[in-house]
């Protein structure tokens, strides 16, 4: 079985750079201010165009994790129309850059709003979006009113995004932290996400610090949490999709070294 490419979050710097510093074939970062409203900025010498022609040359695929505080969801609009702004300029960064991807966040409905406001936020933002490289939506750890917390949450957003133009071109990110202390067992996840989504664009492969169901996110370095080992070397193993470890950076090395185990 092939090993699937693999790598890090990293600084966006040089994002290359910290690719080869882990033996690795892709790097994940952040083009700002990840709790920020401010547009993305590519810090890297050169400018856009010159990370997504050095990164081609190096072989090194570039993902982009969009800010925290998107929301898209939400049903207040002086969150959610910013949300749908700044993951519009994102996505166009994320283009120029030569991005695979986008990952989001699925974002949440307030305690006593309907979630069906906030699936039907999702279709009209997708159905807005001009999206030049693909957004690849992420489950979240917690939250009682999150959208894509738990299978059943994302079976019902799925079937919202899909309705929307260009609804079929939205991924997916499956985050084994998250889906662990958001209380999906991660034995057998994978063919249940795909019988919801159908796909799985990328994998975060991270260990949890806290326990199972706790709806905490928190990420440690494989062996020092509480994320079933065996299921995540499954779900590693099975997704088919690029990985990344968004874990301390000290230990990314080790990290990525074990997940490569799953193909031994």
């Amino acid at each position: 079985m092939q090993i699937p490419p693999m790598g890090a979050h990293v600084d966006q710097v040089d994002p290359i750079a910290e690719a080869r510093a882990r033996g690795a074939q892709l790097s994940q970062f952040f083009l700002g201010d990840p709790q920020g409203w401010k547009g993305p900025v590519v810090r890297y010498a050169g400018g856009a165009e010159a990370l997504r022609a050095d990164a081609q040359e190096a072989g090194v695929t570039l993902y982009v994790h969009a800010p925290y505080v998107i929301n898209v969801a939400t049903a207040n609009n002086r969150i959610r129309i910013p949300s749908r702004k700044l993951l519009q300029q994102t996505v166009d960064a994320a283009a120029q850059i030569g991005a695979a991807g986008v990952v989001v966040h699925g974002g949440h409905v307030g305690k006593d709003d309907d979630p069906a406001v906030g699936f039907d936020n999702w279709r009209k933002a997708v159905e807005r979006l001009d999206a030049p490289v693909p957004v690849l939506i992420e489950n979240t750890a917690g939250g009682a009113n999150a959208m894509a917390r738990r299978l059943d949450r994302i079976a019902q957003l799925w079937e919202a995004v899909q309705s929307a133009p260009g609804g079929e071109d939205v991924g997916f990110c499956l985050d084994t932290c998250h889906f662990h202390a958001g209380g999906e067992e991660l034995a057998g996840l994978v063919e249940r996400v795909v019988a919801v989504t159908g796909r799985i664009d990328l994998v975060h492969a991270n260990d949890s610090r806290d326990a199972f169901d706790s709806g905490a996110d928190r990420h440690t370095s494989w062996g020092q949490g509480q994320v079933d080992p065996q299921g995540a070397l499954e779900v590693v193993r099975e997704a088919g999709a690029p990985v990344v470890v968004e874990t301390p950076g000290e230990g990314h090395v080790a990290d990525l070294e074990w997940l490569r185990s799953a193909f031994a």
